[in-house]
């Protein structure tokens, strides 16, 4: 076993409103191995992409505070460095794709600045030779004619085009480790497979672990090679991506695998999980997911452990805690 290149232990992070403390990342803890990558899944508002932001210590404070935890890189807490000593790690030795390119990238500033910009910081390279960079990375994520479109604006690129400049800037350093938060959001379904393809390439050819954030199972299925399912800013399932397809063991997981179409499957109305998500400002008692949960019992009123259900394949349920139809008949008693 190699030591894992990122570990989270009992991250927390909260914001403060004027309706109290939103628990937005609730005590996660994950590990990602070197080369390998990551899908987390849940629905909008899980806490999926606070974790990243966490990660790259880009909370806004305040109303943001991570309130305990570690996040360790390379055995080093980056919870526990200085500013100027994160500044220089990210985006050189972990990089983020952000989820909206129309947003992250500056419409006054033309691409080529603001590729430039990070090897320039980091690589310490003149501007020519950051230049030749920007350029070399823009072909190699697919942009056609690169040296003459790297002076374009971004209103002055397509959406996938813009997406895929965020996806060179983010690889610019030939980083580590690779977050990308919902990469394929508002592009259609073409280009959607196209960037998938580009970062299990990229992945691929330079080595970099992937931690990919996304809603869409469908995605993660083919991309990943372990999954982590949050809900209400908790991890309440951790595993191998085909056993957690397989054998799913939280009923909120057992609920998403539901919603997904099956094409080989006719259905008059598709599944979906009742209910809605909590308010994470006032959680109800016990598991999060208990007033949505068609096999919720009286247990769920305390909250659950996070149990062993298989080989390197946890989840957070009571029911998973159980071995006997006795002890499940007891829990339902209680």
């Amino acid at each position: 076993m190699t030591n894992p290149l990122l570990s989270v232990r009992n991250l927390q992070t909260s914001f403060y409103t004027r309706d109290g403390e939103v628990k937005a990342v609730d005590n996660i803890s994950f590990d990602l191995e070197p080369g390998e990558t990551l899908g987390i899944v849940g629905e909008s508002g899980s806490g999926k992409s606070v974790t990243s932001l966490s990660i790259m210590g880009l909370i806004p404070t305040p109303p943001g505070k991570i309130k305990g935890g570690q996040v360790l890189f390379g055995g080093q807490d980056l919870l526990q460095i200085t500013d100027e000593q994160m500044r220089k790690i990210r985006g050189k030795r972990v990089a983020m794709i952000f989820q909206d390119p129309m947003t992250s990238l500056n419409p006054f500033l033309r691409i080529s600045r603001q590729i430039t910009e990070i090897s320039e910081l980091h690589l310490n390279l003149t501007s020519k030779q950051s230049r030749t960079r920007a350029i070399e990375m823009l072909e190699l994520v697919g942009i056609p004619d690169a040296p003459n479109r790297i002076d374009s604006y971004p209103h002055q690129f397509s959406g996938g085009m813009r997406q895929r400049v965020m996806i060179a800037m983010a690889l610019s350093c030939d980083p580590q480790l690779l977050i990308a938060d919902e990469p394929t959001t508002a592009l259609d379904v073409t280009i959607q497979a196209q960037i998938l393809e580009l970062i299990k390439d990229l992945k691929a050819r330079l080595g970099t672990s992937v931690i990919l954030i996304t809603h869409d199972l469908g995605v993660v299925a083919g991309m990943t090679d372990r999954l982590g399912v949050m809900y209400a800013g908790r991890m309440i399932e951790y595993g191998p991506t085909d056993t957690v397809f397989a054998h799913p063991a939280h009923p909120y997981t057992q609920g998403l695998l539901r919603s997904v179409p099956d094409p080989y499957e006719e259905v008059e109305e598709l599944y979906q999980i009742p209910g809605l998500p909590p308010d994470l400002s006032a959680l109800p008692p016990g598991c999060p997911f208990g007033p949505r949960c068609p096999e919720v019992v009286a247990k769920c009123q305390t909250q659950p452990e996070f149990v062993s259900v298989g080989t390197d394949h946890k989840s957070a349920c009571w029911l998973n805690a159980v071995s006997t139809v006795q002890e499940r008949k007891e829990i339902e008693r209680d």
